[in-house]
């Protein structure tokens, strides 16, 4: 049933495209008022589709996923497995390809990241990642996502980015929602130490920073002013998990944190924090870093104690992992991290992508936390 509501929602959407596009052209007026009938009953099919599975949304483990980029829909597909109670809280400081163009043009907050996580938390996620990721070829549209394009157009006619995203969570009738970090406007910037010299350059926009080549020191994002999307915040203080990650550390995972009422938020909530760790090096990021890396470049920008656990990758396999594969590799014993967090390792690479996490292997973490914790056990 999960399957044939997938498909016959996105048939919905497909067939009101299709209409809409038929009535523009029709010469008509009887054509066009059965092309708006027949558009107004697949409307109320819809509808009725959302009202049979909405009763199953919005129930079980109250978990937050923090990040953007590619990566945090792993940790919604891992969520998804065990709840259909899940917030997606994503970066808005991309300003590269169709994303960066749209808030240039349109001057719409970045959709790209929204976009990757709302199809994560889609019940047929095949279908639909086909359907938003799908990239016009030619003409004015040419490199923008379709995606990109749906959520800026319902950002228009709903008249705000968060009206458009629950208007988007509704017709696509998610397993979740997917929120934003701020409705401000930011700006990711970085002092990056140039290779072979030592000078540290400035670096603006987020699409600018890995392409510099050099060595990343530090982000921030401006202006310091930023305000923290009010559902975000209530979010992140009702949940039960927290997961920051999997994603780019500098421009994915921090420009979420760097969020003064996000921060302020994790640190008051009584969640189960988690920080899931790259699997693999991220060159012009995180290249030649393991974990105790990442954790110190998060405790430099954010302090200390924002999450309780880590979960690292302990396995390393070379079949399918291609020449550019470096993995992350977790602290030696006695490291210092170890003092300060939990630190767990376990098999999480994908079989076919190794460099990637495997989502079902991530959900049996989080089930293994969340009975870790309800039991007391606190030992790993």
């Amino acid at each position: 049933m999960r399957v044939t509501v997938g498909l016959l929602i996105v048939g919905v959407l497909s067939c009101l495209v299709l209409l809409v596009d038929g009535i523009a052209r029709s010469a008509a007026g009887e054509s066009a008022a059965a092309a708006i009938a027949l558009a107004a009953l697949l409307v109320a099919v819809a509808n009725d589709i959302r009202r049979f599975r909405g009763a199953r949304t919005g129930r079980g483990l109250r978990v937050v996923a923090i990040g953007g980029g590619t990566g945090l829909p792993v940790s919604l597909r891992a969520a998804k497995i065990h709840t259909s109670n899940i917030t997606a809280i994503v970066t808005v400081a991309d300003d590269g390809g169709s994303s960066g163009r749209l808030r240039r043009e349109m001057r719409v907050a970045p959709p790209g990241d929204l976009r990757n996580n709302i199809a994560a938390l889609a019940d047929d996620e095949s279908l639909m990642t086909r359907l938003l990721q799908y990239r016009f070829s030619g003409g004015e549209l040419r490199g923008h996502a379709f995606g990109n394009l749906f959520i800026a157009a319902l950002a228009d006619i709903t008249g705000s980015l968060d009206q458009a995203l629950t208007e988007v969570a509704r017709v696509l009738n998610l397993r979740g929602r997917v929120l934003p970090t701020t409705l401000d406007d930011v700006k990711l910037v970085a002092t990056v130490l140039q290779p072979d010299r030592d000078v540290t350059i400035r670096v603006e926009g987020e699409s600018q920073i890995p392409e510099t080549g050099g060595r990343i020191q530090s982000v921030t994002i401006e202006p310091e002013t930023v305000r923290a999307f009010p559902d975000s915040v209530a979010a992140i203080l009702n949940a039960q998990v927290v997961l920051i990650g999997p994603g780019s550390l500098y421009t994915s995972i921090l420009p979420s944190l760097l969020v003064p009422g996000i921060l302020d938020a994790l640190r008051a909530s009584a969640a189960i924090k988690v920080y899931v760790c790259n699997v693999a090096e991220q060159p012009g990021e995180t290249t030649g870093y393991t974990v105790a890396d990442h954790i110190l470049a998060l405790e430099r920008h954010i302090g200390r104690g924002v999450f309780q656990v880590v979960v690292s990758n302990g396995h390393f396999p070379t079949e399918n992992a291609g020449p550019n594969t470096v993995y992350v590799k977790p602290p030696q014993p006695h490291h210092e991290v170890r003092q300060r967090y939990d630190i767990r390792s376990y098999d999480l690479t994908d079989n076919q992508r190794p460099w990637r996490h495997d989502a079902l292997k991530l959900s049996n973490v989080i089930r293994e936390l969340v009975d870790a914790d309800r039991s007391g056990d606190t030992t790993g």
